[in-house]
């Protein structure tokens, strides 16, 4: 614990700025990898569900279902519903224009994490060049003669440095991660929403 302590003490001012960003970043993560699974943005066998119900002109027993369901493509399809009856290129429109505003929520957070990927190594090369400061600065008062006057500032730079790399390149592959992860969802998503709109407008699936 001592150890501990005496390494975030000579990480200086920068050192707690990237152990929340870290914290931070974390949280982020651990909320995505709950929230962009399959099961909750686009479960299996549900478009299949409530196109059979339309089909036997069950529609008030299809909206029970979406609305227990709770889940985007459930939203999407509860707008496809609403639209039944209208021509096939004006539901698809508006469960396009749904689309839109349920998969916005899916991207939420991730243009945070993004930019701790980007802002963490930026705030180790600033930790990085204030050690430097410090170690000239020494190196002023006492002259090259003195090892130990150096290695605070020296400290302080290769610490931040490190701190700043080991938040972003966590940070950076999750953000790369979650941004693919999204794109598959959506067209899962728009993919199961088509077939009820071809039901709906009479087109094929």
């Amino acid at each position: 614990m001592q150890d501990l302590w005496e390494l975030f003490r000579l990480g200086g001012f920068v050192l707690p700025i990237l152990l929340l960003a870290a914290v931070i970043a974390l949280a982020i993560a651990g909320n995505r990898l709950w929230v962009l699974r399959r099961a909750r943005i686009a479960p299996r066998g549900l478009v299949e569900r409530t196109g059979e119900l339309v089909e036997a002109g069950k529609v008030q027993q299809a909206v029970k279902i979406l609305y227990e369901n709770d889940t985007p493509l459930a939203r999407i399809l509860l707008t496809a519903l609403q639209q039944a009856g209208q021509p096939r290129e004006v539901i698809k429109e508006m469960v396009e224009e749904a689309g839109r505003q349920e998969m916005a929520h899916l991207d939420r957070y991730l243009n945070f994490l993004g930019s701790i990927a980007g802002v963490a190594p930026l705030l180790g090369l600033l930790g990085t060049v204030i050690g430097i400061m410090h170690a000239f600065a020494a190196i002023g008062m006492v002259g090259m003669g003195d090892p130990k006057a150096l290695a605070g500032g020296i400290a302080e730079a290769l610490i931040t440095t490190a701190g700043g790399l080991s938040v972003a390149i966590p940070s950076l592959l999750f953000y790369r991660y979650f941004r693919g992860r999204v794109e598959t969802l959506v067209l899962a998503t728009e993919k199961e929403a088509l077939k009820l709109v071809n039901l709906l407008g009479g087109g094929k699936a």
